[in-house]
């Protein structure tokens, strides 16, 4: 990670990794493999994911946002994957690194569109950590969060998750499962199975 733009928040960074370790382990035809989000394959979610990213940048600095829709990527084939979501990951962290972490609020890409900088860069590592998950599993590798990553990405996925599962952003909730670890937990809470697999 020496070689990345980090933000320095912890979380935040943790999830960034994840998810540029996430879009370099897939493979030369793991492109176009279904994922655990319904009827999107490992490329729009790496569109989605990148365009929300730069969505939380625009919404901190004022610069642009996405060139495209997050919520309707293409699936077309991005030519370098790594450096699409480098860039989208960079922008993200460089925003977030020059934010004042005394600040009472901050404006976000979510509503309630306010919060915490605590609250909101846990929010851009929410987006960043879950669609690592899904790339990462969509092409048959380990999970990459972490139950001290799960934890704050909980804590702030209920703050935020229940207007943005209203119009799909989010699937219902999964029902609990007694061996449920706290990554689990967080998955179920954002309506993916844990145990999801291409074939399931």
């Amino acid at each position: 990670m020496s070689n990345s733009t980090v933000s320095g928040w912890n979380v935040l960074d943790a999830a960034h990794e994840a998810l540029r370790q996430a879009v370099a382990g897939v493979p030369a035809g793991g492109w176009d493999l279904p994922t655990p989000c319904e009827g999107w394959t490992v490329t729009q979610v790496l569109q989605h994911a990148a365009g929300d990213q730069i969505g939380f940048a625009s919404a901190l600095t004022g610069e642009p946002g996405p060139s495209f829709n997050p919520f309707d990527p293409s699936g077309e084939r991005v030519a370098d994957p790594a450096a699409f979501a480098e860039d989208a990951i960079a922008r993200s962290a460089k925003a977030w690194a020059g934010v004042d972490r005394d600040a009472a609020e901050v404006p976000t890409p979510v509503p309630p569109n306010k919060m915490s900088p605590w609250a909101g860069s846990t929010a851009c590592a929410l987006d960043a950590g879950v669609h690592a998950w899904d790339i990462a599993v969509a092409t048959g590798r380990p999970s990459p969060l972490t139950p001290e990553l799960a934890r704050p990405l909980l804590q702030v996925a209920k703050e935020i998750v229940e207007p943005l599962r209203g119009w799909g952003a989010y699937a219902a909730v999964l029902k609990p499962a007694a061996d449920d670890d706290d990554v689990a937990t967080l998955l179920r809470y954002l309506g993916r199975d844990p145990h999801w697999t291409p074939a399931s």
